[in-house]
C-alpha cells in the first residue's frame, strides 16, 4: 500500500472539534493533499488528525490512521487503513517511516515529541532529507529559535519551514513530494 502512493505524516492535536479554526485548517489541509494526489498519515484519532483524514478520504485520496492502544480512544472513522501500535516508540516510527513529508498543525507536548523526532532524525541523518512544513506562530516560534541553535552547532538549518496560510502549506509539500 505504501510504496506506489505517497504519504503525508500530519502532526497536531487530538482536541479541536468540527467548526473550530484548528479543525478545518486540518480538513482542509486533507483535502488539498487527496486533491494533488497525496494521501495522509496520522495517529488516528480524534481532533486534527480526523479532520486530516476526513478532509483526504471525502476527496479520494487513502487516509492511515497510526493509533495506540493504551489511550482508550475511539479511532477516527475516516482511515482507510489503521495501524495498531503496542508502545509509543513503535507508533512514532510508524508515523516518521510513512511519511514522505510532515507537517506539524497546532498542538501539545506529543506533537511537540514528534517534530522533535523528525527534527532529529533529520539533522542527525538518520534518514533521507524530507519536507517539513510547521503551521502557526507557536511552531514559527520554536523553529526560530531552534534554527539558531542548530546554525550555532553548525548543523544544516532551515530542515523546517513555517507557513502561515495552510495553501501555502499544502503546496509546499506537494511540489516537493510530487
Amino acid at each position: 500500500m505504501f510504496k506506489n502512493q505517497k504519504y503525508i505524516t500530519v502532526f497536531g492535536s487530538s482536541v479541536p472539534k468540527p467548526g473550530e479554526e484548528e479543525y478545518e485548517f486540518a480538513y482542509q489541509l486533507g483535502k488539498n493533499f487527496a486533491q494533488n494526489g497525496l494521501n495522509v498519515c496520522t495517529g488516528g484519532f480524534q481532533g486534527i488528525m480526523d479532520a486530516a483524514s476526513k478532509g483526504c478520504i471525502e476527496h479520494g485520496g487513502n487516509a492511515v490512521g497510526v493509533t495506540l492502544d493504551i489511550y482508550n480512544a475511539v479511532p477516527s472513522k475516516y482511515l482507510s487503513e489503521e495501524i495498531k501500535c503496542n508502545t509509543l516508540f513503535d507508533r512514532l516510527k510508524n508515523l516518521i517511516e510513512i511519511g514522505d513529508a510532515y507537517v506539524i498543525l497546532q498542538g501539545g507536548t506529543g506533537t511537540l515529541v514528534e517534530i522533535s523526532l523528525v527534527w532529529e532524525y533529520l539533522n542527525k541523518n538518520m534518514m533521507d532529507e524530507k519536507p517539513v512544513a510547521c503551521h502557526g506562530t507557536l511552531w514559527k516560534n520554536i523553529v526560530e529559535v531552534m534554527d539558531q541553535q542548530i546554525k550555532k552547532e553548525k548543523r544544516k538549518s532551515g530542515l523546517v519551514k513555517c507557513f502561515e496560510s495552510i495553501e501555502d502549506c499544502s503546496k509546499y509539500i506537494s511540489e516537493r513530494v510530487k
